[in-house]
């Protein structure tokens, strides 16, 4: 009987002390932090400097040669097409018309004579030939001589506005001699140089805007005209953008810096994303603690990180799934399959939480 009671009160003393146990463990949980992994589907956008072109800076020259008897246009001055911009001493030009429109009044009277005759069969047919093809050969010296006097007349070909005056009235302007230099009053173009990285990614390529200080609260959408196929010395590609027509009354001026975004189409992967913190070596292996809502418990799983963030996530293509949630602070101290409680994120109303 005494044995008995003796093995009763082990019994109990020992259940006590599992309960008490089982009690201390559960009072003494690891508290964890976590985050829900989230699908990577965020745009992409990099960030260039660049500068504002114009969409076209041409120069301007005569195609023939001469003094230069007058500039029409100052520096700066708006023109439209057609406008005349600079004028030639035309008088030589002159002459040489009067002296070939002269001949070639005299050769087509006598062509045409001839002709005439070859019907009735008073000529030969050489001598028609050659009266055809004298004509046809001071016909084209007659035109010529007539572009000649025209070209000394300097034509603006678009809309824009002079940028400089390279030559002066009375300085003898040589044919193809630069005397003007303008910029068209389309909307300007952006120039930016891309490394080999963004390169690869132009199929990714979704739209393109900027801004420019001088005007901070505007954003200027742009279109692709065209990149570059071969780098330059810096190992960069140049890209060139143009200017959409917007809402905006000032369009920025040539000349001045702006920033630039690209903004890239988001990749349709199963990628998600982490915090880094979340992140640990296991066996040299990337793995992270899942947690587990329904046991209250964590597993390692083995991830794969494709691209650290600026913001401090990781993308993992490989591991993960959109939803799981994983430890993201104190990852060096847990074990396999413990029981931790999570931390309670503070109400939005509670800052600090001092109520």
């Amino acid at each position: 009987m005494k044995l008995y009671t003796f093995i009763l009160i082990i019994n109990c003393l020992l259940l006590f002390a599992c309960t008490g146990k089982r009690t201390n463990v559960e009072k003494t949980a690891r508290t964890v932090k976590v985050d829900t992994v989230r699908a990577y589907k965020e745009a992409e956008t990099s960030v260039f400097i660049g500068k504002i072109k114009a969409a076209a800076d041409i120069n301007l020259s005569f195609r023939v040669a001469g003094p230069i008897e007058k500039i029409q246009v100052t520096e700066g001055a708006h023109i439209r097409k057609g406008d005349v911009l600079a004028i030639l001493d035309s008088r030589d030009y002159e002459v040489q018309l009067a002296a070939t429109e002269a001949e070639y009044l005299r050769i087509k009277a006598e062509s045409d004579r001839i002709v005439e005759l070859h019907k009735s069969g008073g000529v030969t047919d050489n001598d028609c030939d050659k009266a055809v093809y004298g004509l046809k050969q001071i016909t084209a010296k007659y035109e010529a001589h007539k572009n000649a006097l025209a070209d000394t007349r300097l034509i603006a070909p678009i809309d824009g506005y002079v940028q400089k005056r390279i030559l002066e009235e009375g300085e003898t302007a040589g044919a193809g001699m630069t005397v003007l230099s303008i910029i068209t009053a389309d909307n300007p173009e952006v120039e930016i140089n891309i490394p080999a990285s963004e390169l690869i990614k132009r199929d990714r390529f979704n739209a393109f805007s900027c801004t420019v200080d001088v005007f901070p609260e505007n954003v200027f959408l742009l279109d692709l005209v065209g990149i570059t196929h071969k780098a330059n010395m810096n190992q960069l590609y140049t890209v060139r953008l143009k200017m959409r027509a917007g809402e905006q009354q000032t369009m920025p001026s040539p000349g001045m810096v702006t920033t630039v975004n690209i903004h890239y189409k988001p990749e349709d992967s199963t990628m998600v994303t982490i915090p880094l913190s979340a992140m640990f070596e296991n066996n040299s292996v990337s793995s992270v603690w899942v947690y587990d809502p329904n046991s209250e418990t964590v597993r390692t799983r083995n991830v794969f990180p494709a691209e650290l963030r600026k913001n401090g996530n990781i993308v993992v293509f490989k591991g993960l799934s959109a939803g799981e949630i994983v430890v993201s602070a104190g990852v060096h101290s847990l074990k396999e399959g413990e029981k931790v409680r999570v931390l309670e994120k503070p109400s939005e109303s509670n800052v600090g939480g001092m109520l």
